[in-house]
C-alpha cells in the first residue's frame, strides 16, 4: 500500500505533522534543513549567473490578476480569495498568489526604460497557494508550498532562451547531485506549457515504487507577450522601442517528495548524504586478535 507507506514515513520519520486545513502541512526542522541546502546551492550558483534576491508581496488584486485573461484561465480554478477584512467586505477581492507574474511585471515596467538596465534577473523563495481539488498528498500535491520563483527580462530572445536552458541544467543539478534523483529533461506540450508562455522546459523524475512521471521543475521562456501586457519596453543602442523578452522558472518542495519516493525502502526513509541532517560513518572494529 504505496499510500499508507508514504504518509508513515513523513509522519514517523519527522517531517511532517498534518494540520487542521486540508493541503497545508507542518515542515518539520528534517525538512527545512533540505531546502536549506537546496536553496543554499541554488543561490550560490545563480548568483554567478548574475540573479539578484528580491521579495514581493504575496497578495495581488483582482484587476492586477485579470489584466493577462489566457495566464489567470490558467490558473483560475486554484486562486484562493481574501474578501474580507474583519466584518467588512473589501472593496475588490484579493488573490493570494498562485505564482508573481501579475505582481512583479509592473515594477519591471518601471524600471525597464533603456537597453542599460536589462538584462534584469531577479529571483525570491516564498510560499505559495494554489487550491487543489485533487486529493492532496504531502510535497507532492499541496495547497501552500514553498519555492523559488525566478523572473528575468532580456534584450533579445537568444539570451532569454540560453538562460531558460541553463536554469533548466541547474535543475537537474539540484535533484541529481543532492537528491540523488535522475531526471529527463524535455519540453512540455502546447497543452501542457506555461498559461501565457512561448515554451515550457521541464525536469521529469520517474518513481519507480509507484510507476508515475513526476515534474520535477519547470523553466519557462515567455517570449514578448507579458511585456506587452504590462509595457516592458526598453529603448534599444539605435533609440528603437522594443519589448523585453522574458523568462520566469520555479522549483518547489514537491522535490523533497520526490526524493523521499525515490530513496525510501521497507524499513522506512533514506536520505542522501549530502541533504542529511545528521551524518553516519560506521566504523568496524575488529575483534582483539582478528590481525595475528
Amino acid at each position: 500500500d504505496f499510500s499508507k507507506w508514504y504518509t508513515q514515513v513523513i509522519t514517523r520519520g519527522g517531517f511532517i505533522r498534518y494540520h487542521d486545513i486540508s493541503g497545508c502541512y507542518i515542515l518539520r526542522p528534517p525538512v527545512m534543513y533540505i531546502w536549506e541546502q537546496i536553496q543554499d546551492t541554488f543561490n550560490a550558483a545563480i548568483k554567478k549567473l548574475g540573479v539578484r534576491p528580491c521579495c514581493f508581496p504575496m497578495f495581488v488584486s483582482k484587476s492586477a490578476l485579470e489584466r493577462e485573461k489566457e495566464h489567470v484561465e490558467g490558473f483560475s480554478p486554484e486562486v484562493a480569495w481574501v474578501t474580507k477584512a474583519g466584518d467588512s467586505d473589501l472593496p475588490e477581492p484579493i488573490a493570494i498568489r498562485p505564482t508573481s507574474e501579475t505582481i512583479m511585471y509592473p515594477s519591471y515596467a518601471d524600471w525597464i526604460r533603456s537597453y542599460r538596465d536589462l538584462p534584469l534577473k531577479l529571483n525570491q523563495w516564498t510560499n505559495v497557494v494554489r487550491w487543489e481539488f485533487k486529493q492532496p498528498t504531502p510535497f507532492i500535491r499541496t495547497r501552500e508550498f514553498l519555492w523559488q520563483e525566478g523572473h528575468t527580462a532580456h534584450a533579445t530572445k537568444e539570451e532569454a532562451v540560453e538562460l531558460v536552458y541553463k536554469i533548466l541544467d541547474l535543475y537537474k543539478m539540484l535533484y541529481e547531485k543532492l537528491l540523488a534523483v535522475p531526471v529527463v529533461q524535455g519540453v512540455k506540450s502546447e497543452m501542457e506549457k506555461f498559461a501565457g508562455g512561448e515554451a515550457t522546459t521541464t525536469c521529469e523524475a520517474f518513481v519507480a515504487c509507484n510507476g508515475r512521471a513526476v515534474q520535477g521543475a519547470t523553466s519557462h521562456f515567455l517570449g514578448t507577450h507579458f511585456a506587452k501586457m504590462f509595457g516592458i519596453e526598453f529603448e534599444d543602442r539605435d533609440g528603437e522601442k522594443k519589448f523585453a523578452e522574458q523568462t520566469s522558472w520555479g522549483f518547489t518542495t514537491r522535490s523533497i517528495g520526490v526524493m523521499i519516493m525515490e530513496h525510501g525502502d521497507d524499513k522506512g526513509l533514506v536520505l542522501p548524504p549530502r541533504v542529511a541532517e545528521v551524518q553516519v560513518v560506521i566504523v568496524p572494529i575488529p575483534p582483539k586478535g582478528a590481525g595475528s
